[in-house]
Formats: structure tokens, C-alpha cells, sequence
């Protein structure tokens, strides 16, 4: 039998991340998991191409952009606890796959729900999928949740 204790839904706060929200409540109600909540934000200075500019926005960017990352993170399923589902949130700072497949390691997640942005041609080979790399790297099983395809919701 299926044990699931630890659910994770990494999210960017986008749309697509929305309709892998709620494969990943139902599913930590039915199996009763704590439902982990990530966001992953990027340092954007670190991709520069070039590290000697003096561009430095004002104030600690990072702890600003942190701490709204946590606010936003916060108004998702508020609370500590969803129809009885107890609710983890983490703000990582790093590459959004790396932070994903680490938090999934440290925590001992025994399922990732994340939503895909279906992206393909150009835009998949310029742009990547963080989804597709968590699947390949991911220490347990990865749902993919695309917005347009087909949903096991009942009307």
C-alpha cells in the first residue's frame, strides 16, 4: 500500500502552480500528510553576465525579495492547518530544481506535485524546465500537473 506522509508543492505563485495546488491538497487530505509548501527564489544579480557592474539595487534586495516570498507564500492556503492538513511553508534562496530535489531530500518527502508550463520547441530548449529536471533528480515520485490537459476533478 501507498504510505504518503510528506506531500511538497514547490510553487512560483503562477497559475500553473495553482492547478498543482489542488491535486496536492486532495492528496494530503486522502493519505492525511502534512502538505510542505516552497518557493524557491533567485538571486537574479548572480546571473549578470557582468559581475564587475556596479548595479546594486537599494537596500538587502535579497532579504526584501525573501521576505515577500513569505508573505505571498503565507496567503496560499492560510494558516497552519487545511481541513486538517497540516501546513509546512519554507523560503529557499538558490536554483529553483537544486532547492527543490535538497528540500525533498532533507525533509524526507515521499511526493513532489508541481505544475509544468507545458513550454516546447525554442522556448523549452532557451528556457528549461524546472519540472522536468526535478523529475529526473527528485529522490521519490513527481507529479506533473499541466493547467490545459485533462483533470481528475469531479464537476
Amino acid at each position: 500500500m501507498i504510505d504518503l506522509n510528506r506531500i511538497l508543492l514547490p510553487t512560483d505563485f503562477s497559475e500553473y502552480a495553482k492547478a498543482a495546488q489542488n491535486y496536492a491538497v486532495d492528496l494530503a487530505k486522502k493519505f492525511g500528510a502534512e502538505l510542505h509548501l516552497l518557493h524557491v527564489s533567485v538571486d537574479m544579480l548572480a546571473m549578470v553576465p557582468e559581475p564587475g557592474m556596479n548595479f546594486l539595487p537599494p537596500g538587502d534586495y535579497l532579504r526584501d525579495m525573501q521576505k515577500a516570498a513569505k508573505e505571498a507564500l503565507s496567503q496560499i492556503l492560510p494558516g497552519d492547518t487545511c481541513d486538517g492538513v497540516k501546513i509546512v511553508r519554507d523560503v529557499r534562496l538558490g536554483s529553483p530544481f537544486v532547492e527543490i530535489v535538497r528540500y525533498a531530500k532533507d525533509t524526507d518527502i515521499d511526493l513532489i506535485v508541481i505544475g509544468t508550463h507545458g513550454r516546447t520547441g525554442l522556448a523549452h530548449a532557451l528556457m528549461g524546465s524546472t519540472a522536468e529536471k526535478v523529475v529526473r533528480k527528485a529522490p521519490c515520485p513527481v507529479l506533473t500537473v499541466r493547467p490545459d490537459a485533462h483533470q481528475f476533478v469531479l464537476p
